[in-house]
């Protein structure tokens, strides 16, 4: 009677008790030789037997539909089948007498209804020894998650601690997977850039593979560096420690969805287009105009698009730069003044985070009524009051709410009031204004001032310029010629505002 080898091992956690490939060869040669079996051929594989689909198995098979061996000789009946499609095959080739023989050196087993049904029952006890350990791994990644644990590895700026078995921050790659979301919130960089920006500044990812396109976006979209983990749907609070803020991922979620829309294509790039409208509503538009001299000057006008416009002046592209060089002025402020107020502001930060302190525990009882509202919303999903979508929305829902406020009281202990950064923030586009000037550069002017204004109006030739707030506090001082900033609107809590140092710089 001739046999073939059959052996396999795959890398699943339940074979790493089982002989390697080699050794098992080795020992069913040995078992030949002692049991003087004619072998005719050898398959072996690296394939876990859980689901059907193996190609050396399916080899074998033929080779004993062929005629070309008689039996099969394998370590272990698990080592043949984990699943009943494969369990099935055999014992059917059994019944056939394709396959005459089944030799084992640790299982007995002949070709007779007990022997079959034994064997039956090997197949069994393997694939119910697959089906239990795979509902224990999954039973423990759930446990995983639910104290908040990722289960599998880590994006690239965090480490795996093998000694501690947690997530830990990657004091390398992590200062530039930050920079790398403030990059692209700027809107100035597209994804190849980025990836161009990764290559020169050496982040890489996964085994050292340069960062692509699609990696790229996959980043900028991960809440796992907020702190955050989705698993199969369902978010859920990590222990990790967030690398970027929340309100730095909310701002490239909005560039990822600017760019998502369809872009139209400009026949003509002009500098100041998009920064104003007209009082009837409609758009601005700009034209270029060839003299006969061969000079060209470009106009700016309204489109007449909605209807009847009163407005049937064209302002030229020099007078309206002039004006807005005119409005920057009124909102700009120099290095030395800049560093003046970033001083006091500095000075004061100590007064405030002690002020800051009632508002901190406030903040820390709105996260346990939080975390209440999330204990009562589980119990509402278990007891089947809620669907699983009604669950998963309502829980995302909340820890969003609850990143938010961890993010404030972190600003409190940490920087002061939460308006302490604003008024920092505030002081330096006062400067921006003031080294744009310098520049001459339009485009970062028409940026500029959309940033600091909305509904800007080209009226009567009029640069109509509309600030929001705190810059309407600049732009249009109060009669007298002093400047107020003591911004009262940007107070919370009722808190002194230590901007107000501004004020004395530039009255």
């Amino acid at each position: 009677m001739k046999y073939v080898i059959y052996a396999r091992k795959s890398s699943e956690d339940e074979d790493r008790q089982i002989l390697s490939i080699e050794a098992q060869i080795t020992e069913l040669k040995e078992f030949a030789a002692k049991e003087k079996l004619e072998i005719v051929a050898s398959f072996q594989e690296a394939k876990t037997a859980k689901e059907p689909g193996r190609i050396k198995f399916a080899e074998m098979l033929s080779f004993l539909e062929q005629g070309k061996a008689d039996g099969i000789l394998s370590w272990h009946p698990d080592r043949l089948a984990r699943n009943s499609v494969d369990g099935g095959k055999i014992i059917h080739l059994v019944d056939r007498e394709v396959i005459k023989s089944l030799k084992f050196p640790c299982f007995w087993f002949e070709p007779t209804p007990q022997g079959l049904f034994m064997l039956n029952i090997a197949f069994g006890q393997s694939k119910y020894f697959v089906d239990n350990l795979r509902e224990n791994v999954k039973r423990g990644l759930r446990q995983k998650i639910r104290r908040g644990e990722w289960p599998g590895r880590p994006p690239v700026g965090y480490v795996n601690n093998l000694a501690t078995k947690k997530i830990e921050i990657d004091k390398i790659k992590s200062p530039k997977i930050r920079k790398f979301f403030e990059l692209y919130s700027t809107g100035n960089y597209t994804f190849q850039s980025l990836a161009n920006w990764c290559h020169e500044n050496k982040l890489t990812g996964f085994w050292d593979k340069p960062f692509s396109i699609s990696s790229s976006q996959r980043t900028l979209q991960n809440i796992f560096y907020l702190g955050l983990m989705k698993y199969k749907g369902e978010l859920h609070e990590g222990v990790h420690e967030p690398i970027i803020s929340k309100k730095l991922f909310d701002k490239c979620q909005e560039v990822l969805k600017d760019r998502g829309k369809p872009q139209k294509v400009k026949k003509h790039s002009f500098d100041f287009l998009g920064l104003m409208k007209c009082p009837c509503s409609a758009a601005i538009t700009a034209e270029k105009k060839i003299k006969k001299s061969g000079r060209q000057y470009i106009y700016y006008r309204c489109t007449k698009k909605k209807g009847l416009c009163l407005e049937k002046h064209f302002l030229r592209q020099e007078e309206l730069l002039e004006q807005i060089k005119s409005h920057l002025q009124k909102v700009s402020l120099s290095s030395q003044d800049t560093e003046k107020v970033l001083f006091e502001l500095e000075k004061d930060e100590n007064l405030a985070k002690e002020q800051a302190k009632t508002t901190v525990q406030n903040l820390k009882l709105e996260i346990l009524e939080l975390d209440q509202k999330l204990d009562k919303l589980l119990d509402l999903y278990l007891s089947n009051k809620l669907s699983q979508d009604e669950y998963t929305l309502k829980k995302e829902k909340f820890l969003n709410q609850k990143v938010e406020i961890q993010e404030k009281i972190s600003d409190f202990e940490q920087k002061g009031l939460s308006w302490l950064e604003p008024a920092r923030e505030f002081v330096l586009s006062l400067n921006k204004a003031e080294k744009i000037l310098k520049s001459q550069n339009r485009s970062e002017m028409t940026s500029f001032l959309k940033n600091i204004g909305s509904n800007h109006l080209l009226q009567n030739r009029q640069l109509i310029f509309k600030p929001v707030i705190p810059y309407d506090l600049v732009a249009d001082p109060p009669s007298g010629g002093e400047v107020n900033l003591t911004l009262p609107r940007w107070q919370r809590y009722g808190e002194s505002n230590p901007a107000s140092q501004l004020e004395k710089l530039m009255s």
